[in-house]
């Protein structure tokens, strides 16, 4: 099957994706008119209204009656992230001035909640935009096929082709459909829930809407340039942790949890690996500020409750500039967002479940060492015993995720330093290399709207492979370089 004849497949689906997010996109209009900006209402109106066109024009491509193949909905899930970032970013050109780079960068940083920047000044941006950038994290972080599954209410094999291409493997329901409406009662749920906890601390209810929606999201972008030490508030900032924590939890649990009742969080293993390395990453980083950078212990506490619980998370909130801390501390935060929170969560980074499942296949493979091939030795995750032919096929996959994960941090690492030259500690840019593949968020300085044109591209190239998690990425590049054969 050729690629044209792929497309033709999957093409009326991407089509329906985009008018059914075009519909989302308009939210932020509503905010332009509450406030009265009208000068937003143009720049902002773009983005749903190409989207509605391009779904259109791609809906009534002649649909070829048959299933399409893994690769075409990888290469499809991958497009439909990079042309919706592409259109997102129109407000930020027609409202603001700012170059179309700079625009698709924020764009980017918004649906894969990586919560990086290219605004020189955060409280000069109309609400609407503010708005546009809490709603893109938050709607990146349940996912846009997810979103879309959800609202189209159609199933088949294409549907859940393109929901597990996204990253997206839990399957709380029979079907995608089910499992997309049941993972939106949760996210709206946890959102009420995130913004009446934050409102707790005192701050207006403007700032606490889109706190919770970028922290529920495990995002990161914030209405202020100074972010979270804008407010100098300590209950918002203990306030804010337990909800970046809700959204690197498996949704799975909370299911579970509303469905039979009696669920244990620490019966998880991901959940009890996340606790285990917030724990963690506060003794380390508190140690680590009161013996290497003379803080005193409260301060110390507090900076590593924060900034451990958000990196873990993959969260770009920061109480404290990295950069200002010693090496080892920035690459001990920088290990906590490589692992992330867990699959089936809002969260970026490599994911817990690829954490556990790698240790427990190492475990595994040395264990079959010092018996007798004959011997067979069985393989458990998550309590169950897994057939050797499944398991020696999903370490592998899981491997090579974890893998190319590296490579790509250790690739870009090395591009960065070259395209941008700097007087930044070397493992400043590892670290924001690092928080962009793994759509952390949280910053040394490096990334600014200063940069040269070809690191921004990078930098987008990154956050849009580490959201999709490799694979959907190189599909699709692998697929436009076939053409080229």
């Amino acid at each position: 099957m050729d690629r044209i004849e792929q497309f033709s497949i999957i093409a009326p689906d991407i089509g329906n994706i985009f008018r059914y997010m075009s519909i989302a996109t308009a939210v932020p209009l509503v905010v332009a008119v509450i406030y009265r900006e009208w000068e937003m209402i143009l720049p902002m109106v773009s983005v749903p209204v190409v989207l509605f066109l391009l779904g259109s024009l791609l809906v009534r491509v002649p649909r070829e009656e048959r299933e399409a193949p893994l690769s075409a909905a990888l290469m499809a899930v991958a497009l439909i992230w990079l042309i919706i970032a592409l259109v997102s970013a129109l407000p930020f050109c027609l409202g603001l001035g700012i170059p179309y780079l700079d625009a698709v960068f924020e764009a980017m940083s918004g649906w894969t909640d990586t919560g990086l920047t290219m605004m020189r000044s955060v409280d000069d941006l109309p609400r609407t935009l503010l708005f546009w950038r809490s709603l893109m994290q938050w709607l990146g972080g349940i996912g846009i096929v997810a979103f879309t599954i959800a609202m189209a209410s159609r199933t088949g094999l294409t549907q859940f082709r393109l929901y597990r291409s996204e990253g997206r493997s839990e399957a709380l329901m029979p079907s995608v459909v089910a499992t997309g409406f049941e993972m939106w009662k949760i996210y709206l749920a946890l959102t009420a829930a995130s913004i009446a906890l934050v409102l707790v601390s005192g701050v207006p209810l403007w700032d606490a809407v889109n706190i919770a929606l970028v922290a529920i999201a495990t995002g990161g972008f914030s209405v202020h340039s100074e972010g979270i030490p804008f407010y100098n508030n300590p209950l918002l900032e203990v306030l804010i942790v337990p909800v970046m924590i809700a959204g690197a939890l498996p949704f799975k649990l909370y299911y579970l949890l509303y469905r039979q009742k009696g669920v244990r969080f620490f019966e998880d293993q991901q959940a009890r690996l996340l606790f285990m390395l917030v724990a963690l990453g506060i003794v380390v980083i508190a140690w680590d500020l009161v013996t290497l950078s003379a803080t005193d212990l409260p301060t110390a506490i507090r900076q590593a409750l924060f900034m451990s619980a958000a990196a873990a998370t993959s969260t770009g909130f920061q109480v404290a500039s990295p950069n200002e801390w010693a090496s080892v501390t920035v690459l001990f935060l920088a290990m906590l967002m490589v692992i992330g929170g867990s699959s089936g969560s809002t969260a970026g980074g490599i994911k817990l479940s690829r954490v556990v499942l790698g240790f427990q296949s190492l475990i595994w493979w040395f264990r079959r060492m010092f018996v007798s091939g004959k011997v067979l030795v069985p393989f458990k995750y998550d309590g169950k015993v897994i057939p050797k032919n499944v398991a020696d096929l999903e370490v592998s996959r899981n491997m090579l995720t974890i893998m190319l994960y590296f490579l790509i941090i250790f690739v870009a690492t090395i591009l960065a330093m070259h395209l941008q030259p700097t007087s930044f500690d070397s493992s400043n840019v590892i670290f924001e290399v690092v928080s962009a593949m793994c759509n952390n968020g949280i910053s040394t300085g490096f990334i600014s709207p200063d940069m040269a044109d070809s690191a921004k591209a990078l930098f987008i190239m990154v956050m849009w492979i580490g959201r999709l998690e490799v694979i959907p990425v190189i599909m699709l590049v692998m697929g436009v370089l076939k053409r080229f054969d």
